[in-house]
């Protein structure tokens, strides 16, 4: 037995104390999970901006590319 070592108590695997430059990893880690998770709720539109089949065909009118008669026809194709 090694008189003065005490294992439990050390200055850690690494030395100095134990906290060396572990806690810039740290923040680092927390930056990359934040920007992920900003990332993930920025590019989420899909399910926010869904339009439905009748605003759909409403846009369509309204831009010219049908017909009142067509989207008459289509409103009812719809409802069923």
């Amino acid at each position: 037995m090694t008189i003065g070592t005490n294992y439990a108590m050390g200055p850690g695997m690494m030395g100095g104390g134990g906290f060396g430059y572990y806690w810039i990893f740290q923040i680092i880690i927390f930056i990359v999970f934040l920007l992920t998770i900003w990332w993930l709720l920025k590019n989420n539109k899909t399910s926010a901006k869904s339009e439905s089949a009748e605003e759909i065909l409403k846009r369509r009118l309204a831009s010219g590319e049908i017909k009142k008669k067509e989207y008459e026809e289509l409103k009812k194709e719809i409802a069923k």
